[in-house]
Order: structure tokens, then C-alpha cells, then sequence
């Protein structure tokens, strides 16, 4: 199947795992969706990421992660930029999401990192999604 935009169908299926309670989810891998993953596991959003090689492209599998008591860790993961608008900022106008309690995920020049690892690198990017 043809995919027009990896991120958003990434987002969709992580987001609909999530809904239900699944503990894994497959995504067709790409180095900007594995960008984004390894973002998510470092910030402590998912619990493992792994890539499965097949004859295509490959595939991404992701373990969602969950408290003790079953609380979902992620409650909203959403688009920022789109590929009819994107959207793009300076290191001095990253937003915050919740006051520092969620995290932006930024494509940079330096590669895919968090709005914390972006202010530190002093670089700023392409607004990706936001997580919390």
C-alpha cells in the first residue's frame, strides 16, 4: 500500500493500539518513523522498539508501555506539521507541552530529538508531533 505521510500513519496506529490496550504494534519501518520511536523510548512514552527485517522495507515493533495499574502512559499523541502545512520553529520558540510535562518532537539538522534535547543542542526544526 502506498502511504502518503509514514508519520501520521504511525501516529494513528500507536494511537489505536494504545485506545485498545494492546501491548504491541507493528509500523512500516523508515528512518524518520524509526527516528521518531527511539525519541519515544528514550522520553520513557514506550517500553521497546525492534526492527524486523522481511523482503520490503522492513517493519518497526513497538511494545507500548503501562503502569502497574494498567494506565495507559501515553494519553494524547498528535500531528503537528502536516504535509499540506508544515510547521517549523526556532530554538526560542519551541513550546512547551504541559508545562515540561509532554514533549515535542522536532526533526532537526542534527537528526529527530525531543524539545529538550533541542534546546540543549540549540537548534530548532520541524515540528513533528506532540506527546503526553
Amino acid at each position: 500500500m502506498n502511504n502518503q505521510d509514514p508519520i501520521a500513519d504511525m501516529l494513528t496506529r500507536i494511537r489505536n493500539a494504545n485506545r485498545v490496550g494492546r501491548r504491541m504494534v507493528l509500523i512500516p519501518r523508515s528512518k524518520i518513523c524509526t527516528g521518531i520511536a527511539q525519541v519515544l523510548k528514550d522520553e520513557g512514552y514506550i517500553e521497546e522498539v525492534d526492527e524486523i527485517a522481511d523482503t520490503q522495507q522492513g517493519q518497526l515493533r513497538i511494545k507500548l508501555k503501562y503502569s502497574l495499574s494498567g494506565d495507559k502512559v501515553i494519553h494524547t499523541i498528535d500531528r503537528t506539521s502536516k504535509p499540506g502545512c508544515r510547521v517549523y520553529r526556532s530554538v526560542g520558540d519551541l513550546p512547551k507541552i504541559l508545562n515540561g510535562m509532554g514533549i515535542v518532537v522536532i526533526s532537526t539538522s542534527k537528526g529527530v530529538m525531543s524539545d529538550r534535547k533541542a534546546r540543549e543542542a540549540n537548534v530548532g526544526g520541524e515540528l513533528l508531533c506532540t506527546v503526553s
